[in-house]
């Protein structure tokens, strides 16, 4: 069980910096209660899950049509003992989608939960009243038709989770997130074969149901005792010694930053939240994948039968002075069989075409605020909690734009921009200025404490879209503001 280290009387204290609660429509959000013991851990070292699809019900080419249903169901997790969860589909974790560039997407989501939900396709460009906001929410009983087309140039590891305000942590602990892929007719790494890895954070109580969340929760997110991955404790993923696979990971905890590294191992980044790089990137000894983002790595086995090594989040500190971090978790075992090693596969230098950006000819300022203490404390940006009636920014369709996003609170924040990508300019901390390392598409940002990330971003769809730390607690709690794309 993973133990927090927070050496700070700022944080340790868990009283000089809490966010307020956001309430939801009827449910509320979870507080108190106890860690859970050792007896309500899931059982460790089971074969790694192959997540299960969403069936495609069109009769069309071109298309894909698909029924989510999010809802209450029992799972018997520890110990066969039932945990009550809310699932898509009854399925733990929910389907993933596969659909490809250029189809017409139509997804019915039917609400049997107690509270408002919606379902947000994150990361994916799609109108503004499919997104899936909080200013959108299908009440409990209800159901809500989403259609949208998946354009050119989206293939792309993506994922789908509620984003009802108030309760939208609640919701993803209590088992709402799934991935979405968006695949490509012209793959380059299509000859690899591939394995998508969904890492979420489970904490449950001494009856094995979902734990509640505590005040410590509320300042720097919950963060689950158990990091699962397809919904498994520890699993592990059975590869031939030398063989080289393409592992799609996804970070769909609420909190927790994972810095992954793998035993003995180099990793090798293809992709980010938006799809491949231009090429690839490496050898790598680690990749940080903050809270909402996604990574394509490829990765080349141990040419040795019977080995065993471990991917593991690595000791990552949350803020710019060291006073909070998160002691390092194994994720997962690779163990080699006893097949003949075989012959690594070869990379494309070029991956995909990266043209540069268009210059920005506007320029935004977001300031992520702090304000208050204890249990009044609140997280906002500009020093304004989310309001979802008032419109905090406003962009044109269609116009590149620099927007300087400033970390003025004690702690990191992954901060999201729906219905675009955008790249990474460089980050400024202290006087000092760093440039990306290498183009990537992103649709989540980290802006660690103390430092001002700048991101070239331009919006293609009218409407209001959201923009927000997707650390889940500090979104339910106001750092989120409403952008408006006019045309």
């Amino acid at each position: 069980m993973r133990r927090r280290d927070f050496l700070g009387a700022a944080i340790a204290g868990a009283g000089s910096f809490l966010p307020g609660c956001g309430g939801g429509s009827g449910g509320g959000p979870m507080m108190g209660g106890p860690p859970a013991p050792a007896s309500a851990l899931l059982t460790a070292g089971q074969p790694l899950r192959a997540l299960v699809p969403l069936a495609n019900t069109a009769t069309q080419a071109g298309r894909f049509e698909g029924a989510l249903a999010a809802s209450p169901a029992s799972l018997g997790l520890v110990d066969g003992r039932s945990t009550a969860l809310w699932l898509y589909n009854g399925l733990f974790p929910g389907p993933v989608i596969e659909a490809r560039e250029g189809d017409r997407v139509r997804l019915a989501l039917a609400n049997g939960l107690p509270i408002d939900t919606t379902a947000h396709w994150h990361g994916l460009p799609v109108p503004a009243d499919q997104d899936g906001n909080p200013m959108d929410p299908v009440r409990p009983g209800a159901t809500r038709l989403y259609e949208f087309d998946l354009p050119a140039g989206a293939a792309g590891t993506y994922w789908y989770h509620p984003h009802a305000h108030g309760t939208t942590a609640e919701q993803v602990a209590r088992g709402l997130a799934a991935p979405f892929i968006v695949r490509a007719a012209g793959d380059p790494l299509a000859h690899l074969p591939e394995v998508t890895m969904l890492v979420t954070g489970l904490r449950l109580d001494a009856n094995a149901q979902v734990a509640a969340s505590g005040p410590l929760d509320f300042a720097v997110g919950r963060q689950g005792e158990q990091l699962l991955v397809n919904g498994g404790r520890l699993p592990v993923h059975a590869m031939r010694p030398g063989a080289t696979e393409r592992w799609r990971i996804l970070n769909a905890t609420s909190a927790r930053y994972l810095r992954l590294a793998l035993d003995g191992h180099a990793l090798t980044l293809v992709g980010t939240d938006g799809g491949l790089l231009a090429a690839p990137v490496g050898p790598l000894a680690e990749v940080l994948v903050a809270p909402a983002q996604r990574v394509e790595v490829v990765v080349t086995a141990s040419a040795t039968p019977g080995a065993r090594f471990t991917l593991r989040a690595q000791r990552h500190a949350i803020d710019a002075m060291g006073m909070g971090s998160y002691a390092a978790e194994d994720l997962l075992t690779v163990a080699t069989t006893n097949d003949p090693p075989a012959a690594p596969a070869a990379l494309p230098a070029a991956l995909r075409a990266m043209p540069a950006q268009a210059a920005a000819t506007a320029r935004k300022r977001l300031v992520l605020t702090q304000s208050g203490m204890g249990m009044m404390a609140a997280f906002g940006i500009d020093g304004r909690p989310f309001d979802m009636n008032r419109v905090d920014l406003v962009s044109r369709a269609g116009e590149t734009e620099d927007w300087d996003i400033v970390n003025d609170t004690l702690m990191d924040h992954p901060i999201h921009i729906h219905g675009t990508q955008f790249r990474l300019v460089g980050r400024e901390s202290r006087g000092a200025t760093t440039a990306a390392p290498y183009a990537a598409w992103l649709d989540t940002v980290d802006v660690p404490a103390g430092t001002t990330a700048t991101i070239r971003v331009r919006q293609d769809l009218p409407g209001k879209r959201m923009v927000h730390c997707h650390i889940l607690e500090h979104e339910d709690a106001g750092m989120m503001a409403v952008l408006e794309v006019r045309p």
